[in-house]
Parts: C-alpha cells; sequence; structure tokens
C-alpha cells in the first residue's frame, strides 16, 4: 500500500472520531436557542480553555505561521505579541457580558450593544461586519484543509476536495450540536495539535541541522541573516518597517479579543471565576506557537525555494524521514489545527446572522424552533460560501486574518463605552463604529494614500473614537436605568 493512502487512512480516522466527539454532546443540550448557541450557559473551565484557545492554533497558526516564519523570518513574532496581550480586557469585559446575558437573556456581542444604546442599527451593522469578517476567517482554515491534503497525498487528493472532506465533517456535527459539538471536539482536537506542534518544532531543527541553536547560528552565518533581524521582511522580500509591524501588532491585541465568536463564550461560562481563569491560563497557548516558527525556521536553509510559503508543514512532511503512521498522525494534527477554528467560526457566523441581523427584520415573534432553524441553514450556506472562496483564492493565509482584524478592531471602542463611559450614547457608537469601518476598508483598498504606513485598522480606530466621542457629548444621554445596569454589571 503506498504511504500517501496509509496518510489519509489515519486521516480519515481523525476525522470520524471528531464527528464522534461532535455529535454525541448535542444528545445532551436543550432544543432551545440558549442551548444551541450559548450550551445553555454551562461550559467548565477545561472546554472554554480549548474553545478560545481555537482561536489561535488555527490554520492561522499552524500553517500561516510557519510560512511567515520561513518567508520573512522575525515578521512571525508578531503572533505571540498579540496573542499574549489581546486577551486581557476579556478578563474585565467577560465577566460583566456573563452576568448581563444570564439576567437578561443575551447570547450575542451585538445584543448587548443593542440594548445599552438602544439601536438595532448597531445590532444589524455588526451582525454585517461579523459575517463579512468571518467570511475570510472561515476560508483561511478551509484553504488550510486542502493544502495539507492535497500536498501529502501527492496531488491524488485535490485542494478542493480536501476542504470539502474536512469541511464536510465540521459541517454535520455544528449543524447538529452547536457550541458544545464544537466545544467537546476542541478540546480533543486541542490536546491532540499540541503533542504534534511540539514534536515538529523539536524534531525537525534536531534532524536538519543537530539542534535549535545550530540551526539559528547557521541561519545568522548565511546570506540570509536579515530574516533574524526584526521585525523581519515585508511580503516583497524587504525590511519590514517598525511602522507597519507595530501597528500589526497593536490592531490583532485590539481586536483579538472583540472577534464575536471568542466574546460570545462568555454567555457559555458557568461563572465568572471560569472567565476570569480562562484570561489567565489563556496565554498559555503561545508556548504552543513557539514550535509552530521553528518548524518555519528549520525550512529556510534546507528547504529555500518553496514556491507557496504557507505550504511548508505538509512540503516538509512529504521531504524528511518519518514513519508513515507518524506523518498520517502529524497531518491530522495539522487538519485538527484547521477544523478547531473552522467549527467555532462557521457556528458563530450563522448564530450573530440570524439572532443580530434576520430576527430585527422578521415580523411578529421568532421563536426558538424558528431560529434554531434559521441559524442551521445559515451554518450550510455560510459554510458553501466560504468553500467556494476558499477554492478560487490565492491570497496568503496571514494576510486574510490580518486584512479582517482591522474591521473587528472596531467594535473595540462601542464595547469598552458600553461599560465604562455613562455619556456614550446610540447615535455616537454608531456613527464612529461605520466611519471607522469605511474608513478601515478605504485604506486597505487604497494603502498607498496612507500618510505613513500604520495598519488600515488604527486609521479606522482612530476616526471611530473622535466620532464616539463628538457626538456622544452632541447628542441626548442614554436611559440611565438602562446605563447603570452595564455600568455596574
Amino acid at each position: 500500500m503506498e504511504d500517501w493512502i496509509i496518510i489519509l487512512i489515519c486521516c480519515g480516522l481523525y476525522l470520524l472520531i471528531s464527528l464522534a466527539m461532535g455529535i454525541i454532546p448535542g444528545l445532551q443540550v436543550s432544543s432551545s436557542v440558549s442551548g444551541f448557541v450559548a450550551g445553555d450557559r454551562r461550559m467548565n473551565l477545561l472546554v472554554l480553555y480549548f474553545v478560545m484557545g481555537a482561536s489561535i492554533f488555527s490554520s492561522f497558526a499552524f500553517l500561516g505561521g510557519p510560512g511567515w516564519a520561513y518567508s520573512r523570518g522575525a515578521a512571525a513574532f508578531y503572533i505571540i505579541a498579540y496573542g499574549t496581550t489581546g486577551i486581557i480586557p476579556f478578563y474585565f469585559f467577560g465577566p460583566k457580558a456573563r452576568r448581563l446575558g444570564e439576567k437578561y437573556g443575551f447570547v450575542t456581542q451585538a445584543e448587548l450593544l443593542e440594548d445599552r444604546f438602544n439601536s438595532k442599527m448597531i445590532s444589524v451593522l455588526l451582525a454585517v461586519l461579523s459575517v463579512i469578517a468571518f467570511i475570510p476567517y472561515l476560508t483561511l482554515q478551509m484553504k488550510g484543509a486542502g493544502y495539507v491534503l492535497s500536498t501529502i497525498s501527492e496531488g491524488h487528493i485535490p485542494q478542493w476536495l480536501g476542504a470539502a472532506l474536512a469541511y464536510g465533517v465540521v459541517l454535520i456535527y455544528v449543524f447538529y450540536s452547536g457550541l458544545m459539538g464544537v466545544g467537546w471536539t476542541n478540546t480533543f482536537q486541542g490536546l491532540f495539535m499540541m503533542v504534534i506542534a511540539w514534536f515538529l518544532g523539536i524534531y525537525l531543527p534536531n534532524e536538519l541541522y543537530g539542534g535549535v541553536g545550530e540551526m539559528f547560528t547557521q541561519i545568522a552565518q548565511s546570506d540570509l541573516s536579515a530574516m533574524l533581524t526584526a521585525p523581519g521582511l515585508d511580503a516583497a522580500g524587504k525590511p519590514w518597517n517598525w511602522w507597519a509591524f507595530s501597528s500589526a501588532v497593536l490592531v490583532s491585541a485590539i481586536g483579538f479579543s472583540m472577534w464575536p465568536h471568542l466574546f460570545m463564550r462568555a454567555f457559555a461560562a458557568n461563572s465568572d471565576k471560569t472567565v476570569k481563569l480562562t484570561v489567565v491560563l489563556y496565554p498559555s497557548f503561545q508556548l504552543f506557537i513557539v514550535p509552530i516558527l521553528l518548524i518555519g525556521f528549520s525550512a529556510i536553509l534546507a528547504f529555500p525555494g518553496i514556491d507557496q510559503a504557507d505550504t511548508v508543514v505538509p512540503f516538509l512532511l512529504t521531504q524528511i524521514d518519518l514513519p508513515v503512521i507518524v506523518v498520517g498522525l502529524v497531518v491530522a494534527g495539522t487538519l485538527a489545527a484547521s477544523m478547531s477554528s473552522g467549527d467555532a467560526i462557521l457556528h458563530s457566523a450563522a448564530s450573530i446572522a440570524v439572532r443580530d441581523g434576520i430576527t430585527k427584520f422578521f415580523r411578529g415573534e421568532m421563536n426558538d424552533e424558528k431560529q434554531r432553524r434559521f441559524i442551521r441553514i445559515l451554518v450550510v450556506l455560510i459554510g458553501l460560501t466560504a468553500y467556494y472562496f476558499a477554492v478560487i483564492s490565492e491570497v496568503s493565509i496571514v494576510a486574510l486574518l490580518l486584512g479582517a482584524y482591522g474591521g473587528v478592531a472596531q467594535i473595540f471602542p462601542p464595547v469598552f463605552s458600553m461599560f465604562y463611559w455613562r455619556r456614550a450614547t446610540g447615535k455616537g457608537a454608531l456613527a464612529g463604529l461605520t466611519s471607522g469601518i469605511l474608513v478601515t476598508i478605504f485604506f486597505l483598498l487604497y494603502p498607498d494614500l496612507r500618510p505613513v504606513p500604520l495598519h488600515e485598522g488604527l486609521w479606522g480606530l482612530a476616526v471611530n473614537v473622535i466620532l464616539l466621542v463628538v457626538v456622544s457629548l452632541n447628542t441626548e444621554p442614554e436611559l440611565k436605568k438602562r446605563i447603570e445596569r452595564y455600568i455596574n454589571a
């Protein structure tokens, strides 16, 4: 039997286990919207840690991270920089959101903002923004799964089929079980890919150079020594400037805990203590980014000239001498990284689109059964949309995610003011959010017009904050009773 067939059998077994672990929790969750979207608000520390950890360990980390280390060197360290700081705001926002959700029935970020600012337009705008931002994020995960299976099967499994196989499984258990299916598969996938990350991160430098230290010594003494000089290289292979590097870190850190699928986990936690402990433990996930980057660095001298940097991991697996079963497990671990983010994104995108978008235009009350049916329909539609872009898009995996962060970061000012500024008004929040998104999109499309090469999201945030403050101070304050329940939550 050929090696690639054995590898695919290992991947098939992994997909079957993931499917079972995703479906079984659905048997224990209520049929309510709260059960499907928020897991009946009973998620414990272990599951919450891994569900939120999946936001880091995805195709972005397992494929994009090594790809950046391989092609851009020290620039990849920005991932560690924002990952250790971006979760901090959630320590303060998370418990407040959880308590308000439990008391008033909220299950999404936009429901909080709509209530605090008495604005359905904010809810609809956030629903549109969330889904638009989620599409490239989900596309990223599908591209990763397709890359891996296509490369490791020596082209016998085309990229479109690899993505379809992996995400067919995701679609089934998200459709059936909702959040708890996502939670328990993420726990299994998280543990699995951690082991794989450290194995590869230690094995490859030792196999190719004789150790991690020797690997960096050889790179430093080569013509590619600039790869180890911060802030690394840009996409064109030239030295990246500190404006771009620093602003990429800052925008990612600001937007990190604002991702709606991450923020929504506060509503699923069983207590404030669980939320806070998760935040405290969360930076430990960064320990597993280290071996991921070592994988990319290990290929710089050993295998120069790889056309698609994002495929460096599956490429290495075809070049090094490992037992075929081990290669199969490594490939399954890479799929786990893709699927552990993709399922959370798919579930959240559909939930937000219904709760914060469709229900606002639905005449009469939309009961739990109808909401759940609409969410499931959108799970399928959003999944198919992302799959379409995954098959035809040629954009870099990291570029897809970094571009989406600029828009998501615009949610931070209204969320902060919701809890900590009494004078913030709905008109101010809407003006700031809308203008921030438009400015971000403008500079994303026309980067040469930026006065200095800061990430487009920072220009959007500057305009966002200014308009939020100016418009709020010049419009009628919101009802004091409603404001106080957020300030004192």
